[in-house]
């Protein structure tokens, strides 16, 4: 198979979707692989690498949909490349459509076969793909809610791990999943008081074992979620319903019961984020304030650090890339559920029930396409 690594063309991010050694392993499989020029560079692995590793250096996005059976990004197609989408072609990245309606409908009219990262699930509900990325975006959660806490970026001032004789801030991590566990984690290293749900009693007796003496883990509630946002300096957002739309916990009025100054972290973003008030910013313009409370949405917080997470990132993939490329996409899906979950729209159904009920469109289940 002829597979396509894209450089990434959404604002500020830097990763790329397979490193030189990814590109070296996929080739021992016998297979081509076409890399856009610089894609790498900004996760440290320039075109010389790559071409060492056996790839061939594209000039333009287009070389590669013309020519690749496959094509892998990190991010979610972005409209210029919507009409560069072939009839057939695998298009293999992060797609959270449930919050994208133009983006599900391109990809329906392209008659392509879309395989999401992030519903790609295992027997025991893991969500192997979205785990590295969740692992980097809880932690660095807590890094910009410590940083918007100060005053220069209008925070209300707080060091969340206190110091001798004055009480710690206080991180509230609704979610007790991937990102929730990893925030509390980085918060409890802090010193913070922190509180993390989950509504899951298995998860929190869980949680109760292995989390630290300051954090502690409740029944997430509406009434527990108001109760305590009152006195969170930092809120991070951490539901996640795979492949729908997350759940809007904190609303609008109930901001007006929280601290002026407080920041709200909302990792729920790419699937149109748990607050009301929540909208996509950037790495450019990663804050907005409403009602005197800080949002931090940024949409691909591991960009950020994208030599972590493109080595993370690889690591989780590549080994679905290499069945997908040599199985096909229809013959890797009747052998691996995993990969049978990752479908979300196939030649121009949409056979994820979450992306269907959330533009009121008509589910067909994937097996039917087999």
């Amino acid at each position: 198979m002829r597979v396509g690594i894209l450089k990434e063309i959404k604002e500020k991010e830097n990763r790329v979707s397979m490193t030189p050694a990814g590109v070296e392993i996929m080739k021992h499989n016998g297979h081509e692989l076409l890399v856009e020029t610089t894609a790498g560079v900004a996760s440290g692995f320039d075109d010389d690498a790559y071409k060492e590793a056996g790839a061939e250096i594209a000039p333009t996005p287009q070389a590669i949909f013309e020519s690749c059976d496959m094509v892998m990004h990190v991010k979610e197609p972005l409209p210029p490349e919507y009409g560069l989408i072939r009839k057939d072609q695998i298009v293999f990245t992060y797609l959270h459509l449930a919050a994208a309606e133009a983006l599900t409908k391109a990809l329906v009219k392209s008659g392509s076969i879309n395989i999401a990262y992030e519903t790609i699930q295992k027997p025991d509900g893991s969500l192997p793909l979205l785990t590295p990325m969740s692992e980097v975006a809880g932690r660095m959660a807590i890094q910009e809610g410590a940083k918007y806490l100060e005053m220069v970026h209008g925070g209300a001032g707080i060091l969340l791990g206190g110091v001798p004789g004055v009480d710690p801030g206080v991180v509230v991590v609704i979610g007790g999943g991937v990102v929730g566990i990893n925030a509390a984690k980085m918060a409890c290293g802090l010193g913070a008081r922190v509180y993390i749900l989950d509504m899951s009693l298995d998860r929190l007796r869980y949680l109760s074992d292995v989390m630290p003496a300051n954090c502690t883990p409740l029944m997430s509630s509406p009434a527990t979620v108001r109760k305590l946002i009152k006195e969170a300096d930092v809120v991070v957002g951490a539901v996640l319903i795979p492949g729908a739309k997350a759940p809007k916990l904190i609303t609008r009025d109930m901001l007006s019961s929280m601290k002026r100054g407080a920041v709200l972290v909302d990792v729920a973003i790419d699937q149109g984020g748990c607050f009301e008030t929540s909208k996509a910013t950037t790495h450019t313009d990663p804050t907005y304030v409403v009602d005197g409370v800080i949002h931090y949405c940024v949409a691909n917080m591991p960009g950020a650090v994208a030599k972590t997470s493109t080595m993370a990132l690889t690591n989780a993939t590549l080994p679905y890339a290499v069945e997908i490329a040599n199985k096909g996409w229809r013959q890797a899906m009747l052998e691996s559920e995993e990969i049978r979950l990752g479908a979300n729209v196939i030649q121009g159904k949409v056979t994820y029930q979450g992306v269907a009920e959330a533009f009121g469109m008509k589910y067909v289940p994937v097996d039917t396409l087999l």
